[in-house]
């Protein structure tokens, strides 16, 4: 074992921040990232729907379908206004004579116009309306919008299909993806931060995904076929019609730009305020406690406010497109129902013609405004996939080895070779550490805040890697190993409990989920659980809250015992495991943990030194080495670093180097 002295500082704390440790929810002031590009964030979005394909195909026909047909409507009420109008024009005219000799009649009685006009018309001089050829026109026309709207529903259904199975294979990467990072990057993210990207932003894309793909699509396909219509229609007025184009993509990009980035900040804002009500409900009792709350709220006004100008501003900026398409539109209407009144006038187009026109322009400017308008949406939408992908984008934890070399046996034995490791690169915690833990044996690790007892056995889970050196169990080094076959072997008891909402006997079930209830009741036996379980009126049914508020902290930290127990594993770490147990109850935990410590290698992290005096060795830690390793008794006779934590602990009075003589006394008269 090393005694080589290293210079360390305590480990990093997380960097989500603390109540009390950078200020009232100083994690949650993130500042506004730098956003990617709309068009590349777009076309990785689209790209999530390649799976999708043949679902995609049939919407594309199905929507080509419903376009064609939607498109054909006009022009039919456009022949029935013709039938109607030369059938009331027709029965003005006198009977027995032909179209030609109205005309001429019209033209010689200096009526030029009407003559014009009457030239392009197909009428039946003394003939009416022929209602029967009407009649059937008006029935294909409502056959064919009904079938449009079946074809739009049933469009709509399967492109519902798509977009939810999209969203659902990104939330199954994203939960992949947040099992695949290190601890590393959970330390530097306040919770509240990513629980918004996980569900919010998700929800956004869904949203904007469902909302937008049909009407992109059918709004490109309606203006392609519209604008088809209206070059066989008139091509002047064809012409008139897509000077609208252009305006339309100006006033779109220039409305997109300014708001993209108010889009992306609405976002971010959202997360860091999440991460602030987050932070401040789960340390309410804090709070309320140190007489924090105008802090709080203040923070939560701060953040608010900011949430409020980027949404305000985004929704404003966009906003603007829906109300300037329409403007454009309007006046693209006027100048086709000037133009075409005119050439209804010259006979060089007939009413049919005009009111179809007329029909198709609105169709056609419809789309454009539909698209507008739908930019903010867009570009919150991939605003939040950009959040998304920033977190698929996350560094991974390194993977497993390609061909897993699995422990021979599961005696626990655990040996730090030469291992060191920091958190950050220039600021070193553990330098060429050496240690041995022998099968069976209890090892108690000890020291000051921050003196790295609990990096200590995050580096043999493999919470973080190691910068040099090497961990081995059962001779195995464990970056050789799956992490999932590393684990199993070891069970795991924290100084912050967590229950998850569910049965207390559900609860105890997670240390091995295929126990028997048998064995369940035996792990609860063993730690002493069934002895405030039989007192609950549903007993192992008692359903527990996600905060665990119907049970105790100490009844609490049993229930974790007993889990870790259940699990049988060859390593047992114990972080503070009886910190929140009463007095009698540690005693209980403590002779059971000795039962259960046979054959089992156990590191115990304590700060309660009279929990480790039976522990086969004692490791006392400062700044990140080990500065004495022993027995209690061992290291009590050296009179060292440990000698003065006892002494401190259990004297009531601080040991200084001055009072030495007076620390022995007492700690004599401790261990007498």
């Amino acid at each position: 074992m090393s005694d080589r002295p290293m210079t360390t500082t305590p480990p990093r704390p997380p960097a989500g921040g603390g109540l009390f440790g950078r200020g009232p929810f100083a994690g949650a002031g993130m500042l506004v990232e730098k956003s990617m590009s709309f068009w590349p964030s777009t076309r990785r979005l689209m790209r999530r729907l390649a799976p999708e394909r043949a679902r995609i195909t049939v919407v594309l026909v199905l929507a080509l379908i419903g376009v064609v047909l939607s498109v054909i409507g006009p022009r039919l009420l456009g022949w029935a206004t013709d039938m109607i109008f030369d059938g009331v024009i027709g029965k003005q005219l006198p009977s027995g004579i032909t179209k030609e000799q109205a005309v001429a009649a019209a033209r010689a009685a200096g009526d030029d116009s009407f003559a014009d006009m009457l030239s392009r018309m197909d009428v039946v001089p003394g003939r009416g309306v022929d209602f029967g050829a009407l009649g059937t026109l008006v029935v294909w026309a409502v056959v064919l919008y009904v079938a449009t709207s079946v074809f739009a529903w049933l469009q709509g259904y399967i492109l519902n299909d798509v977009v939810q199975r999209t969203v659902y294979r990104l939330r199954s990467d994203v939960e992949d993806k947040l099992n695949r990072l290190p601890l590393r990057f959970f330390d530097g993210q306040p919770r509240g931060e990513l629980l918004s990207r996980v569900t919010n932003d998700i929800d956004n894309v869904s949203q904007t995904l469902q909302q937008t793909m049909s009407q992109l699509l059918t709004s490109l396909l309606t203006v392609i076929g519209v604008l088809a219509m209206m070059f066989v229609i008139s091509p002047l007025l064809a012409l008139i019609a897509l000077v609208t184009i252009p305006l339309s993509m100006v006033v779109t990009k220039q409305v997109a730009k300014r708001s993209q980035k108010l889009f992306v900040a609405q976002w971010t804002h959202t997360g860091t305020l999440n991460a602030h009500i987050e932070e401040a409900f789960t340390g309410h009792e804090l709070v309320k406690v140190f007489g924090r709350r105008p802090e709080v709220e203040q923070a939560f006004q701060d953040r608010n406010e900011e949430l409020f100008k980027a949404s305000f501003g985004a929704q404003f900026i966009s906003g603007i497109i829906m109300p300037t398409m329409t403007f454009i539109g309007n006046l693209n209407y006027v100048a086709i129902a000037v133009v075409g009144s005119i050439r209804v006038a010259t006979g060089t187009m007939s009413l049919g013609d005009v009111q179809a026109f007329v029909q198709y322009s609105q169709q056609f400017t419809q789309p454009l405004t539909r698209v507008a308008s739908m930019a903010n949406l867009l570009q919150s939408g991939v605003a939040s996939a950009e959040r998304v992908f920033e977190l698929l984008d996350a560094e991974e934890q390194e993977p497993d080895p390609a061909d897993p070399v699995p422990p021979a046996s599961r005696r626990g034995r655990v040996e730090f070779e030469h291992v060191s490791f920091r958190y950050e690169p220039e600021q070193p915690l553990i330098e060429d550490l050496s240690l041995v833990a022998e099968p069976g044996h209890t090892v108690a690790i000890v020291g000051p805040t921050g003196a790295g007892k609990t990096t200590l056995v995050n580096l043999i889970l493999r919470f973080y890697e190691l910068d040099s050196g090497r961990i081995t169990l059962d001779g195995v080094d464990v970056t050789a190993m799956r992490r999932e076959d590393l684990r199993s072997h070891i069970g795991m008891v924290l100084q912050d409990t967590w229950l998850f909402g569910g049965t207390i006997r559900e609860n105890i079930a997670y240390g091995n989920p295929r126990a028997t209830e048998e064995e369940i009741l035996a792990a609860a036996q063993a730690t002493f659980v069934d002895r405030f379980v039989r007192t609950l009126p549903d007993g192992y049914d008692t359903v527990i809250d996600e905060e665990g508020g119907n049970v105790s902290a100490g009844e609490k930290q049993l229930l974790t015992i007993a889990r870790a127990f259940l699990s049988d594993p060859s390593l047992l770490i114990l972080d503070e495991a009886t910190s929140s147990v009463d007095t009698r109850t540690e005693v209980l935990v403590q002779h059971a943990m000795a039962a259960l410590r046979s054959d089992r290698t156990s590191f115990v992290i304590a700060h309660r030194l009279s929990t480790i005096r039976d522990a086969d060795l004692i490791l006392v830690m400062d700044a990140g080495r080990i500065v004495e390793h022993g027995t209690h008794d061992e290291l009590l006779a050296a009179q060292g670093a440990y000698h003065r934590l006892y002494a401190a602990q259990f004297s009531g009075a601080l040991v200084t180097d001055d009072d030495e003589v007076s620390g022995e006394e007492e700690v004599a008269g401790v261990r007498g």
